[in-house]
């Protein structure tokens, strides 16, 4: 067989059965090898940048590796944003890259670039194959490092690798762990010492089991918990122990650590501001609190269950109870949109936020909800939520997705509306459409470009406006298969949700908000 057909078998012997694909010319014996493998699921999306997200979306929910095919340096370019953000999130992925024959590479063709510089950027694995018998062996490796070390290994194919005859599937490759043993001592003193006392939750450690540890320890201690500001996937709502995430703005993620002399970090990265401003601290920790770092990322949540077994064994952490916002009436803004998604979130959705400004009140709005999993921006690059949503839905076809959305973040990749439509995907998608970059009308005063109380001039406000013209997302997103309403009040917000959680297949909700920003 082929490299290419080899490598889509070993891929599925593995359990890898869902490739995202935007490909191209070097990639059309890997999609001619689809055929040949029928438990390979293709997903066709128009922009790489989707293709990636999706992937995220997919291991996000599905705790396993989906793949990805991407054409050449520019494909992979334009897909690095949300493997940017699927390695923050540290999740599993599986990127093949075509690249030019191994002959033709040394004639600079137009598309010719230094694939393996660009993706060492977001890549835990690396490997380029540069003989048919080896692409089995590589990609098995490849699936055991992503599995293990939960990061993303592309796997370099070139179109003369792919298209030469005599590959053989592989159906495991065996790879140890170096993943550090777990010394809780330290954390285990500071919990014990009756100084005031933050634990911090992250990675693996945002599931039930890992957030009723967390809770059960802070019973028998005192200490507080947090969750990380972006979590991958945060389990919450009503039978879920309530653990309040760290604010995004630093003065609020600082008033929330205050006093703390004891920091426990589990799975949680070290909290810093999300960017510098002229004269303010970077580092969010109380100079006199001492931080101790129990597990990262990956086995967060078993450490945290080892310790709560040990300091608590007869605790029962408290969950949250099954409290909805009333329905609310009048004119859409942050507080009532909020109160809709609250009032009527379905059971067991996954909800994939990037509502940004408009979304500020959704926690408390959605705490007492049945329970459901929010999956956030973990490496704050934007364009990131309709793509999620398609592997999301993909990996949980049972299940409702609602992705929140803002509109300049949508337009970065639109057009997932059109796979999510051509895969009958069951994603409700709520756009809140302020028509502005929100977020940086307020950053501008923040990083003291603009005083405060003062208007930014006509050409600063010019590139943070989003009229003239106003972008229509009820016709973009019919024009690519997805019924779509407008609603300007609560009452339509909630009859237009309504209607797309009471039929199958995606849908989309352009809700028409006031800027927050002024």
């Amino acid at each position: 067989m082929n490299g290419a057909r080899a490598l889509i078998t070993t891929l599925v012997d593995n359990g890898v059965q869902v490739c995202f694909a935007n490909p191209g010319t070097s990639e059309m014996h890997f999609v001619a090898a689809l055929d040949t493998v029928p438990q390979m699921r293709g997903v066709l999306t128009l922009f790489e940048g989707v293709a990636t997200g999706a992937a995220d979306g997919y291991a996000r929910i599905s705790g396993g590796p989906a793949a990805v095919l991407l054409h050449l340096g520019p494909g992979l370019g334009n897909g690095l944003a949300n493997l940017h953000n699927a390695r923050r999130a540290v999740v599993p992925l599986v990127v093949v890259v075509g690249d030019h024959a191994t002959y033709h590479k040394k004639y600079d063709a137009p598309l010719e670039s230094d694939i393996d510089s660009v993706a060492g950027t977001v890549s835990g694995w690396l490997r380029r194959s540069l003989e048919v018998t080896d692409v089995a062996a590589d990609a098995a490796e490849a699936i055991a490092s992503a599995r293990i070390h939960r990061h993303i290994s592309t796997l370099i194919l070139p179109a003369d690798v792919s298209w030469d005859e005599g590959a053989a599937p592989l159906e495991s490759a065996a790879l140890q762990t170096d993943l550090a043993a777990v010394d809780a001592s330290r954390a285990e003193a500071a919990l014990r010492s009756g100084e005031p006392t933050v634990i911090m939750v992250g990675g693996d450690a945002t599931d039930s089991a890992g957030l009723s540890a967390a809770v059960r320890l802070t019973q028998v201690s005192g200490a507080r918990v947090l969750c990380e500001t972006f979590p991958t996937r945060l389990e919450r709502g009503a039978g879920v122990p309530a653990v309040e995430r760290l604010a995004y703005f630093a003065e609020a993620a600082t008033t929330q650590l205050a006093g703390a002399r004891h920091l426990v970090l589990a799975g949680a990265p070290h909290p810093v501001s999300f960017f510098a401003y002229p004269g303010k601290a970077s580092d969010l920790v109380p100079d006199d609190c001492a931080v101790h770092t129990l597990a990262g990322p990956v086995g967060a949540g078993a450490a945290l269950a080892g310790l709560a077994d040990r300091m608590a064994p007869t605790e029962t952490a408290a969950t949250a109870e099954l409290a909805r916002p009333a329905l609310p009436s009048g004119p859409l803004n942050v507080s009532t949109s909020a109160d809709v998604i609250g009032a009527l979130l379905p059971e067991r959705a996954i909800v994939v936020d990037e509502a940004n400004t408009s979304g500020v009140l959704l926690p408390q709005s959605t705490a007492g909800a049945p329970a459901h999993d929010w999956l956030t921006l973990t490496g704050g690059a934007i364009g990131y939520a309709l793509p999620v949503s398609i592997g999301a839905a993909i990996a949980a076809p049972d299940r409702p997705v609602l992705c929140l959305e803002s509109d300049g973040s949508a337009m970065y990749t639109i057009s997932a509306l059109w796979t999510q439509a051509r895969e009958h995907l069951d994603i409700t998608t709520v756009v809140y459409a302020n028509r502005a970059y929100d977020i940086l009308r307020i950053e501008l005063q923040r990083v003291g470009a603009e005083a405060a109380g003062e208007r930014p001039g006509p050409k600063a406000e010019s590139l943070l406006d989003l009229t003239g013209p106003t972008l229509d997302f009820v016709r973009i997103a019919k024009g690519m298969g997805v019924p779509a309403r407008r609603v300007g009040t609560a009452e339509e917000l909630a009859d237009a949700l309504q209607w797309a959680f009471g039929e199958p297949g995606p849908h989309l909700i352009e809700a028409v908000m006031p800027s927050i920003a002024g």
